[in-house]
């Protein structure tokens, strides 16, 4: 049985390099404004789909500018997105589409965080980890202008939501989501645990569905990523139940 550990940014190897970016993806879909069913007003984070290319669909300057909008709007937008969108994606309010768009400069590591839930590769990792075996990984160019004659070769991992956090660790009084957005209001536990029956078998790669800013491999990409000595990710172990 594989092992899942939790990946965070490990900020003592990423310090080592001068690689900084200040970017945010091209399109997006708007949040959603005074949901009819719950009221909230909201837009999720760790939903990003880089490989998407809204420029596919007429309507793609609608995506341009991030904002709430009602329900019917954002269901006529959500609409739009889905035939070009990954089979089984959610597309919550907030889900961001398209490259990286921004500026960059400095020597960049092997992995390189934005917040805590975007991780850029460069791309000699992806090639190395996808020849150690790795499954899923999937990177993406980004638009990030370098003013330095030679730029560093970066890609976005585009990392999908699958496996889900186990009831276990969530608050017993948690209320259960929202039938018409789907949102649940969670903070995320101190300590997680991965409920197997969701985990998914195909990749080495994945974000959790119900809190998809928490970033998850198994041991078959911790391995790959210790063995190459790459820096950057510090490995959590966590619990499967």
């Amino acid at each position: 049985m594989s092992r899942y550990f939790w990946l965070r940014d490990d900020t003592v190897a990423t310090a080592r390099y001068s690689g900084d970016f200040d970017a945010s993806h091209k399109w997006g879909l708007p949040g959603l404004k005074d949901c009819p069913g719950c009221g909230a007003t909201w837009g999720g984070a760790g939903h990003n789909y880089p490989a998407v290319d809204l420029s596919l669909i007429p309507e793609h300057g609608e995506f341009e500018e991030p904002r709430p909008e009602p329900f019917l709007e954002f269901t006529r937008l959500q609409a739009l997105v889905r035939p070009i969108a990954p089979p089984n994606s959610k597309l919550t309010p907030g889900t961001r589409f398209g490259p990286l768009v921004g500026t960059g400069s400095g020597q960049f590591g092997p992995f390189t965080w934005l917040g805590h839930s975007l991780l850029i590769i460069r791309r000699d990792t992806l090639d190395s980890l996808q020849a150690a075996g790795v499954r899923g990984l999937l990177g993406t160019r980004t638009e990030i202008r370098f003013r330095q004659k030679t730029p560093p070769d970066i890609l976005e991992l585009q990392i999908e939501p699958r496996g889900l956090l186990h009831r276990d660790c969530l608050p017993p009084d948690v209320v259960p989501p929202c039938t018409t957005c789907g949102r649940q209001g969670l903070s995320r536990p101190d300590d997680p645990i991965l409920d197997k029956s969701s985990l998914p078998t195909d990749t080495d790669l994945f974000r959790v569905g119900n809190f998809a800013t928490v970033i998850i491999g198994t041991d078959r990409f911790k391995d790959a990523v210790e063995q190459g000595g790459w820096e950057g990710i510090q490995f959590r172990e966590l619990p499967v139940r």
